[in-house]
């Protein structure tokens, strides 16, 4: 078993122009951070949130990790994809009841351990005590929350503000006026917040409801690093609840990936770019405006849902 070595200066994603004609009309200009393009497998900001879970399990001499997700969870995806790569046991607690979705069988297929854990008892994983019967199971492997989440998988995501502004020569810019990016637990926003340390702010396109908590795990974050100023605002975008897709949202998909020739899925990031287009375009901001849009990876995703082919 062996955990692989720390990521920073590794994983360099590219940072392209998107060129979508409401953003034209908007006088907004967009580039995009496509961290989907990092790894075929450990995609998107999975890798970046992983990196210091990995390293903490090194550190302590676990065996493994042990986390949570449902059943299309990129995060679980990405750390069972790790495991089989680099040699370590990874174990998954699901949402919900057995389901052979191609994620699970990708899962099972990287050799991750799983146990479904139904509703009621997925909704418990936030209460005191949860972790308890499972460090008890599987006293080798070190927990890591849902998503990665927390001040240790935020601060993985924090060297992606660096990666950004070594690039923007590349796109003409001397400087940018924010960034947007899906948020499903809000750990990847924290970590942009915590790098910009208020030198520009961070928007976030929820794709789970409100209730969810995204808001206060974000803060949480932000408290626990103690960051003097913080910037950052959450929007919906989660279409009415986690997973949830319409036909408006798949065509959207269908003629953004036509017209700008970038693979989308509905769960995260087509979400996060429809809320986008619709904030452009009830004048949020100003023309001149240049944006940072977080392509988050999780194309795995798409499978399942009736998405378009990939361009």
């Amino acid at each position: 078993m062996a955990f692989p070595p720390a990521f920073d200066g590794l994983l360099q994603a590219p940072l392209q122009p998107l060129a979508l004609d409401w953003l034209a009309r908007a006088g907004v200009e967009v580039a995009i951070l496509r961290l989907d393009r990092v790894d075929p497998l450990i995609s998107g900001n999975k890798w970046f949130k992983l990196a210091p879970h990995l390293e903490a399990a090194r550190a302590v001499g676990a065996q493994g990790l042990i986390s949570l997700g449902g059943a299309h969870s990129n995060h679980l995806h990405a750390l069972a994809a790790a495991g089989k790569r680099f040699g370590f046991a990874t174990v998954g607690l699901l949402r919900g009841h057995p389901q052979d979705t191609p994620t699970v069988l990708d899962l099972q297929a990287f050799g991750m351990r799983l146990h479904w854990l139904g509703y009621a008892g997925y909704r418990a994983r936030h209460q005191p005590g949860f972790w308890q019967p499972w460090q008890a199971q599987y006293p080798e492997l070190l927990p890591v929350a849902e998503g990665g989440g927390g001040l240790l998988g935020a601060s993985g995501c924090v060297p992606l503000v660096s990666q950004v502004r070594s690039q923007l020569n590349t796109l003409g810019w001397d400087d940018y006026h924010g960034w947007w990016l899906a948020a499903g637990t809000g750990t990847t926003l924290a970590g942009l917040v915590l790098g910009e340390a208020g030198a520009h702010p961070v928007y976030g396109a929820l794709a789970v409801p409100d209730d969810h908590g995204v808001a206060q795990q974000v803060e949480a974050i932000v408290q626990e690093a103690g960051l003097p100023a913080a910037r950052y605002e959450l929007f919906d975008g989660s279409r009415g609840g986690f997973a949830k897709v319409d036909p408006t949202l798949l065509g959207f998909i269908e003629e953004s990936e036509r017209s700008s020739g970038i693979a989308l899925e509905p769960l995260y990031t087509g979400k996060a770019l429809l809320a986008l287009k619709q904030q452009v375009e009830a004048g949020c901001f100003a023309v001149g405006s240049r944006l940072i849009f977080v392509h988050t990876g999780g194309l795995q995703g798409r499978r399942g849902f009736a998405t378009p082919a990939q361009p």
